[in-house]
């Protein structure tokens, strides 16, 4: 707490003897000095994290003002979208929590023994009601934090109404949204700005790889003359279908392990002027960062044996045990690699809607690198 992050690992904690699962805590130092107020979980391994320097109260009224001050920066910095970040953990001082909105839909997750809670979840619906009127509020459950965190199973679905689906729109271009469906809240919002981005870059024959729903796809079809998206999930490749049928777009839809796609068409001469890579994160964790790194390489490197003169690339990495300059070292290696000459154009992280606190390097997780190849 003292250089600004906001967690203290169950390895540093002295004592935590009578503390509840879930319960609001006073921290101090060993002599007793005050640090600040804090949820405590009994089964992670990260056992505290701060709310706040100061002392807390009322629960209760702390988390109405962080709902409506999350909400207000959103109204200050969301554009050209009804599908956004509304509550981002601890980047917005509400650790546990997460809520999106899609159109006149809320889909959130409870990360944490305290944001569990029945009282907290209470507060947290009664909020969200109030000062954003949904028509419907679901409820994406992550079985494996639940089970790290000793919480009950509990399922995916709507917590209240009836409306599960709708139509959302981010910067002008339309997609289908099923809150009981998709990965994550059931859509990637935190690419909605890059998306915009590698528009205003892209030509030619496009090659959208891992395109998920058609994200970047259906982004760059209005000023590409061919767009071609790859995905291993069917029932992905069928919304992204869908998603182009919306926006009166006919692209081409292939269903494939990227891998081996790139690798084939790579052998086979394919050529492209623009290419996006949006892989899943391959580094869930730092056991796990050589591997990651050297399919990050694998991609990029076959990636680039494609792209024409003068082609735009487009890579991404949402895996936070990969640095900025791990991920940007990897590329450059596949670049010297295919004797290419990489310049960049943009350098991007996730949108705004997605803060980032700077003592909190876990909010940074996304890079997103526009490149000029030649």
């Amino acid at each position: 707490m003292k250089e600004g992050h906001v967690w203290v690992y169950r390895s540093d904690i002295v004592s935590a003897e009578g503390v509840v699962p879930g319960a609001m805590v006073r921290v101090v130092e060993e002599r007793g000095k005050f640090l600040g107020t804090a949820l405590y979980s009994s089964a992670s391994q990260i056992a505290i994290r701060f709310l706040s320097r100061e002392a807390i109260g009322d629960l209760d009224r702390m988390l109405k003002e962080r709902i409506r001050e999350a909400i207000l920066y959103r109204r200050q910095i969301v554009r050209n979208t009804d599908a956004y970040r509304v509550i981002f953990s601890e980047a917005d001082f509400l650790p546990g929590l997460i809520v999106d909105r899609y159109n006149d839909l809320l889909s959130l997750q409870i990360l944490t023994q305290a944001m569990d809670a029945e009282s907290v979840r209470a507060t947290v619906l009664a909020e969200l009601n109030e000062q954003l009127k949904p028509v419907a509020i679901a409820e994406r459950v992550d079985a494996k934090i639940r089970d790290l965190e000793q919480l009950p199973a509990r399922s995916s679905g709507l917590l209240q109404g009836e409306k599960a689906a709708t139509v959302i729109t981010m910067n002008g271009v339309q997609f289908h949204y099923d809150a009981r469906e998709g990965q994550k809240t059931g859509a990637f919002l935190d690419q909605r700005e890059n998306y915009a981005a590698a528009a205003q870059h892209a030509r030619g024959e496009a090659l959208d790889v891992f395109c998920y729903q058609g994200g970047f796809a259906l982004h760059l079809a209005p000023v590409c003359s061919k767009v071609t998206g790859v995905d291993s999930s069917r029932p992905a490749l069928e919304v992204a279908d869908r998603n182009a049928s919306l926006n009166g777009r006919e692209l081409e839809w292939i269903e494939a392990n990227a891998f081996d796609l790139l690798r084939d068409y790579a052998a086979a001469g394919s050529q492209y002027d623009t290419i996006v890579l949006d892989p899943p994160a391959f580094a869930k964790g730092k056991r796990n960062l050589e591997t990651a790194l050297r399919g990050y390489k694998e991609l990029n490197l076959r990636a680039l044996k494609m792209l024409r003169p003068g082609g735009i690339l487009v890579t991404c990495s949402c895996s936070f045990h990969v640095s900025a300059a791990d991920f940007l070292g990897v590329v450059s290696q596949a670049a010297r690699d295919v004797h290419r000459n990489l310049r960049i154009l943009e350098y991007r992280g996730q949108a705004k809607d997605h803060p980032i606190l700077v003592n909190v390097p876990e909010t940074a997780y996304l890079k997103c690198i526009i490149l000029n190849v030649s």
